[in-house]
């Protein structure tokens, strides 16, 4: 889909995004039900309508992913499969510049195999307006041990963004692992600093954030819908030039299934919406 409105691109538009798990790690040892190098070409084909992708877990099916047919015409060059890349790129049909990867300083199990962490490209989506991007995987599991390295990396992507995004308008999305609901995440806390708008919570759930519970069993990714909190999520936020406006949130588990109904990946896309416009 055409991104800017041409009448006028110069002050205001719109694009969308998605952001999408993909499950890339080998097959041998993938949770997803379906083979991954096909699935993941698909998955590439049928992620074009979309301006802006971020996809996790991007690692041994790259080149499926890219060639496939997609054709998005900026992709940030993968870092390699397991264990030297760390599964995150984005894919633009706007042009990117200054590609930042970033480790996490503490990971638990098998995200030790990967330098897991967050990405940061820029993103001109009309001439000279610019976006600071993120892309996110935050530590995996709910046990004590991975849910305290889970609320470090958000620290550490909170003081990223502090010191290189203060002024900027961005949008953070990637799998999070972690829930407003479970008390030993540190969402609450995270959004607070960032000032970060949850597109979830303002778009689906009346602007209401979960309270945290101590007792909290996660549902399943392939389970939940558009009323329930995802791991997967989209924040954004504008600046003092350019405003930013959330619109149609939408879980897509329909779109990314193959021809007999199975999803092609073990978590469901998450796409949305943005309107954007420059203050005079």
């Amino acid at each position: 889909m055409d991104a800017n409105n041409k009448k006028e691109r110069d002050s205001s538009g719109f694009f969308s995004v998605l952001t999408y798990n993909v499950a890339g790690l080998p097959g041998i040892i993938s949770s997803a039900v379906t083979g991954r190098s096909r699935s993941i070409a698909e998955i590439g084909r049928k992620i074009n309508p979309f301006d802006i992708v971020n996809v996790q877990e991007d690692f041994n099916y790259n080149r499926s992913l890219y060639s496939g047919g997609n054709l998005h015409p900026y992709r940030t060059k993968t870092k390699g499969k397991v264990p030297f890349g760390d599964g995150l790129n984005t894919l633009s049909r706007f042009p990117m510049s200054d590609v930042v990867r970033v480790a996490w300083k503490k990971r638990t199990g098998a995200d030790f195999l990967t330098p897991k962490g967050f990405t940061r490209v820029k993103i001109e989506i009309v001439s000279d307006v610019w976006l600071d991007v993120y892309n996110v995987h935050a530590n995996a599991q709910n046990n004590r041990k991975a849910s305290r390295a889970r609320r470090d990396n958000l620290n550490q992507l909170r003081d990223y963004i502090g010191e290189h995004s203060s002024e900027n308008a961005l949008i953070v999305m990637g799998d999070f692992n972690a829930h407003y609901s479970f008390s030993d995440d540190n969402l609450h806390d995270f959004m607070d600093s960032t000032k970060l708008v949850d597109s979830w919570v303002e778009l689906q759930n009346e602007g209401l954030v979960p309270e945290a519970r101590h007792e909290f069993i996660p549902p399943h990714m392939l389970s939940i819908g558009n009323q329930n909190e995802s791991i997967d999520k989209i924040l954004y936020r504008g600046n003092s030039h350019l405003s930013l406006a959330a619109r149609d949130y939408n879980i897509e588990n329909n779109l990314f299934t193959n021809v007999k109904g199975l999803p092609l990946s073990d978590h469901y896309a998450l796409a949305l919406h943005f309107n954007w416009a420059i203050h005079p």
